[in-house]
C-alpha cells in the first residue's frame, strides 16, 4: 500500500472512531430523577408521560390544561409542575450539586434539598429572570411577560434578565434581590419596580393549589374510587330499605299480624 493510501486510511479510521461521541453528546443520558405522580394529560419529550418513568438531563416536561406532574430528583428535591406548563431539566448533577431548570411558561413548585457543596447551585430560569436557592420551598410562574416568585420557606434570590425589573432594584436591572419566607416578588418590563411585599393569603393558597398533584388522581388509585362508590351505594340502599319497612309498620319499626300495613 502506498504512503498516500495509508494516510487516507488513517484519516478515515480516526473519523469513524469519533462518530459515537458526536452521536451521543456527554450528559444526554444522565439520569436526573423520575416521575412520581401525574394527572393526564402530560408529556415527556412530546411522548405521553408515564408513572415511574425515568427522567434524564435535558428532558422536557409539558402539561396540558388538565395535566400535572410531580417529579422526584436524585438529590431528594421535588418538582410539582402545574397545568399548562413547560419545564426543561437542563442539568441535575448530584456530585457537584449543580441543577438548572428552564421554564418558558406555566408554574412550578420547587422543594429543594439544601445545597452544601462549594460552587453548588439550584437555579430556575424564566425568559426574564433567574431564581437561585440554596435549599428552600418556593413557587415560580411565568405568563404574560411576568415572572412571579413566592417563597414558602427559607430564602430565594431573584435576578431580572434583560430590560426587566424586580422589586427593590430601581435603577439597577441586573441586581439580585432576596425574597424571604412569606414574601413574593414580580419581575416584569411592563410596570415600575416596587418593594418586596407580604404574600396575600388567597394568592398563597392559589399558588399551592395550582401545583398540587393529588396522588389519588393517578391511574393506579382508581380502584379506591370504585370501592368508595360501592360502599356509599350500599349504605344508601340499606338506609332506604330501613325507612321503607319502618313506615310500613306504622312508624315504630314493627308489623302487627293482620294489620293492613303489614307487608
Amino acid at each position: 500500500m502506498s504512503l498516500y493510501k495509508r494516510s487516507i486510511a488513517m484519516v478515515l479510521c480516526s473519523l469513524l472512531t469519533g462518530l459515537p461521541a458526536i452521536a451521543q453528546p456527554a450528559g444526554n443520558n444522565q439520569v436526573a430523577g423520575q416521575i412520581n405522580a401525574l394527572i393526564p394529560a402530560a408529556t415527556r419529550n412530546s411522548q405521553t408521560a408515564k408513572l415511574k418513568e425515568e427522567l434524564n438531563w435535558n428532558d422536557l416536561l409539558k402539561t396540558e390544561k388538565t395535566g400535572r406532574v410531580r417529579a422526584g430528583l436524585k438529590d431528594g428535591s421535588i418538582l410539582s409542575v402545574g397545568s399548562e406548563s413547560e419545564l426543561r431539566i437542563v442539568q441535575h448533577d448530584t456530585v457537584s450539586q449543580q441543577t438548572e431548570l428552564e421554564m418558558d411558561f406555566g408554574k412550578v413548585r420547587s422543594q429543594v434539598t439544601k445545597v452544601t457543596k462549594t460552587g453548588g447551585k439550584f437555579e430556575v430560569k424564566t425568559p426574564n429572570a433567574v431564581i437561585g436557592v440554596i435549599g428552600t420551598d418556593f413557587y415560580t410562574s411565568f405568563e404574560a411577560n411576568k415572572t412571579t416568585v413566592i417563597c414558602y420557606k427559607g430564602q430565594v434570590t431573584v435576578t431580572p434578565v434583560g430590560n426587566a425589573v424586580a422589586a427593590g432594584v430601581a435603577g439597577s436591572t441586573s441586581s439580585a434581590i432576596t425574597v424571604s419566607a412569606g414574601q413574593m416578588v414580580v419581575v416584569t418590563s411592563d410596570v415600575p419596580p416596587g418593594s418586596p411585599s407580604q404574600t396575600p393569603s388567597d394568592v398563597l393558597e392559589a399558588s399551592l393549589a395550582a401545583t398540587a398533584v393529588v396522588a389519588e388522581a393517578t391511574p393506579h388509585h382508581h380502584g379506591h374510587l370504585v370501592r368508595n362508590v360501592l360502599i356509599g351505594s350500599g349504605l344508601a340502599v340499606g338506609l332506604g330499605l330501613g325507612l321503607y319497612y319502618g313506615t310500613r309498620g306504622g312508624g315504630n319499626g314493627t308489623c302487627k299480624p293482620g294489620s293492613p300495613n303489614c307487608g
